[in-house]
Formats: structure tokens, sequence, C-alpha cells
């Protein structure tokens, strides 16, 4: 199949690209060109930008599939399928569960799930208010144009090699220093993540299948806790950690991994499953994340995440 995908080769993109390849799938990348320039010299490149509406490298190729992992306005979305029209097959959108509204929901819940308003200010600013709501439009603008021929994927939260976001990497690089771990939440909260390379394997065969519908993306595949995964990232470094609970006060507003809504971490992955969704271990996760990590020479996070040195051992010592 011949299969476009928006958003270049940072993360997520990345691993997508890298299991349509494997599948023998031939790939065209449009981006601004600014990550990923040295990977995958198989794959057509085409420059673009969608913060500035430029689709023009699109024009005249057509498509079996594209994948959309950069759309995050209806702005994007809608100039991107103004540009593409009818010169592709399927439209696979990566949305969020960030979609989902909290009202009345319990562990379980899956894709019926009321999602939140879509927003349609005209606000493109991201915010924790925003975010969702701006993907619930995207969602609908895609379905309202394809119908049969879009697909929804919404993940949870991602992890795995390669992550520009941080969340995940937090809990692998203090894991692997040992010892006490100050934790400013019930170490018994449920947490889902899904490993990307899942993710885009989903994607593919979501693909390959010509599936519509929405699936939750979710892992791993056996349920697990917050206190839990800090002690798999542990043992995967081959360290031991004691955890100290400490007041959730301490905690800044988006602590990795840390969420008060327990039942948006308990979402049913049945549908995803049925379609393909792969189940790698959370161990084997955090062990490919520290190594991808490692090579990269341990960059900075890409936003403030978790506690310093400094702010955990003043935490521990008072608290531990």
């Amino acid at each position: 199949m011949r299969i476009l995908v928006l958003g270049g080769a940072a993360f997520v993109g990345r691993a997508i690209v890298t299991a349509a390849l494997a599948a023998g799938h031939d790939v065209t990348i449009f981006s601004r060109g600014r990550t990923g320039t040295d990977l995958f010299p198989e794959v057509t490149r085409l420059v673009g930008d969608r913060d500035a509406d430029d689709y023009g490298a699109l024009a005249g190729a057509e498509w079996d599939a594209v994948v959309d992992t950069s759309g995050y306005h209806p702005r994007h979305v809608g100039r991107a399928m103004d540009a593409l029209g009818d010169r592709i097959g399927r439209y696979l959108f990566v949305s969020s569960h960030a979609v989902y509204t909290s009202d009345g929901v319990r562990a379980g819940n899956d894709e019926s799930t009321p999602r939140r308003p879509a927003e349609r200010s005209g606000t493109e600013e991201l915010t924790n208010e925003t975010y969702g709501p701006l993907k619930v439009a995207c969602e609908d603008d895609v379905v309202a144009r394809y119908g049969e021929r879009a697909t929804i994927v919404r993940p949870g939260k991602v992890a795995g090699p390669y992550d520009n976001q941080g969340t995940f990497t937090y809990w692998v690089r203090r894991a692997a220093r040992g010892g006490a771990v100050a934790l400013p939440a019930d170490p018994a909260q449920p947490v889902q993540v899904i490993d990307v390379r899942d993710l885009a394997t989903l994607a593919v065969r979501l693909i390959e299948a010509h599936r519509p519908g929405a699936f939750n993306a979710v892992g791993p595949d056996e349920p697990t806790t917050l206190g839990g995964l800090i002690h798999t990232c542990a043992a995967a470094a081959g360290t031991e950690v004691r955890i100290v609970r400490v007041p959730d006060e301490h905690a800044t507003r988006m602590f990795p991994l840390v969420r008060p809504f327990w039942p948006g971490q308990q979402r049913s992955f049945a549908a995803a499953r049925a379609a393909g969704l792969p189940a790698t271990p959370l161990a084997t996760t955090a062990v490919d994340t520290r190594a991808a990590d490692r090579e990269l020479g341990e960059p900075p996070l890409s936003w403030d995440h978790g506690f310093d040195p400094a702010t955990e051992a003043a935490l521990i010592e008072r608290y531990g």
C-alpha cells in the first residue's frame, strides 16, 4: 500500500513509518523536515508546514491511506483534507483519550464513552482544557468528510524508545538510579501506557484491514499500578527502589503519570486487541526506552517532569 504519514519521524511518526516499512508498504513522509532527516533514506519526503497552511507538496499524488499524527486543531485537519481530497483511500487520525468526558465514567469504559464538547471557538492554544475538545473537533471533521473511510485511534499515554514527551522516561531514569523514590500519589493508582510500537502496529493493521471506527489504544496487557510500574522500571534496570509516599500537594499539575481520575486509567482495549493491537510487556518497554534514552545521551525532558534531585532528596528526608 501507498501510505502518507503526516507528522515526520519523531516518536509516534517514527514508529509508524518503521512499522509500515516492515510490513512492506511504500511510505511518504510529509513534514517540515526538521526532525529525523537522517532516518529512512528509502522513503519519499515532502516538505510543508501545517501551521502555515503549506500543503503544496501534496498536490497530484495519490495514496491508499493517510496517517495523521500531527493534527491538533480543526484547521490542521481541514486544510489537509482539502489538499488531499479524494486522492486518498483511508484517513486514519491519531487522536487521544483526552477526548472523553469524566462524568459518570467507570472502570472498563470503552469507545462508546461520551466525549467532551468539541472546541470550535477558533483557539489553537493547547492546554489541559482545550487539547481534548480540539481533538474531538478534528475527529468529527474527519468522519464527516470520509465516513466509512475514516479511522480514529485514541491512544493513552504513549511510551517507548525515542519518547519526546518524557512522561514515561522520567520514571525509567528515576528507577534506574534506585533507592528511595518520592511519589506524590497513591502507589495503587491504576496506570495505562501504550508502547509506541504497539500503537504503530495497530495503525498499520487497521489500514491494511480497511477498518473504520474508533479504537482505544491503551496498555499494557496486564493491569498495573503506578507503584508497580516504578518497580518494573527498576527491575528492568537491575536496581531496587523503595517508594516514599509524599503528600499530593507536592506534585506539579501534570506530574508524570499521576492522574486523580482513576477510571481514565482503566479503559477497555478490547476493540483494539480484536483489531490486532499487540501487547509488548511493560518490562520490555522499560528496557528499550532506557536503551534509546542512553543512546541519545539522556537529553533534557521536553517540559517540567517530576522532581529535580535536590527537591526529591529533601522530600525523602522529610517523609521517608
